[in-house]
């Protein structure tokens, strides 16, 4: 007996049943759908190297039952991109060397644009740390990921200035 559930992942509407009610949702991403982006770190909500975005906001997908989730909308690091064009914070990461061995990366990333998102970086890079303490690296490159999610927001926000200065110009 199955569980059907249904949910948009990075922009796709995805039917799915699911023979177990139990499965979490990063066991859906990485095992059913191949959606190995998503890392599995500790599996106790305790790394950050699973963290997506569902409706939005960021969750530790090793905690969160698909079932629970039906009719969602899920980011994960694969649906951050526009096509080939990176997202903004991807860029940062790459230009501030915010990874090492990519392990955490994919989490950290998602983590950062709910962060820029919510406005809750600011210009203190203390704050951003304190923010993103749910996300480790075992490498250390958290100089590099603080830099990354500065840049980003500033470029982020320079965008958005773009964008409304265009639209009130025409």
């Amino acid at each position: 007996m199955g569980l059907s559930i249904t949910l948009t992942i990075n922009g796709v509407p995805r039917s799915l049943m699911l023979d177990d009610p139990r499965v979490t949702l990063l066991d859906l991403l990485r095992e059913r759908l191949d959606l190995t982006g998503t890392k599995k770190g500790c599996d106790r909500g305790q790394c950050g190297a699973c963290t997506v975005l569902a409706d939005g906001r960021r969750i530790n997908a090793c905690l969160a039952l698909a079932v629970s989730l039906d009719g969602a909308d899920i980011l994960t690091i694969e649906g951050a991109a526009d096509g080939d064009t990176l997202h903004p914070v991807q860029v940062a990461f790459i230009a501030h060397d915010g990874l090492q061995c990519g392990f955490c990366t994919p989490g950290q990333i998602m983590s950062a644009i709910d962060l820029i998102r919510e406005g809750q970086a600011g210009d203190d890079p203390e704050r951003v740390r304190e923010a993103m303490s749910g996300n480790l690296c075992r490498c250390g490159a958290y100089a590099g990921i603080t830099a990354a999610v500065l840049d980003a927001q500033r470029r982020m926000r320079a965008d958005d200035d773009a964008a409304q200065q265009e639209k009130q110009a025409a």
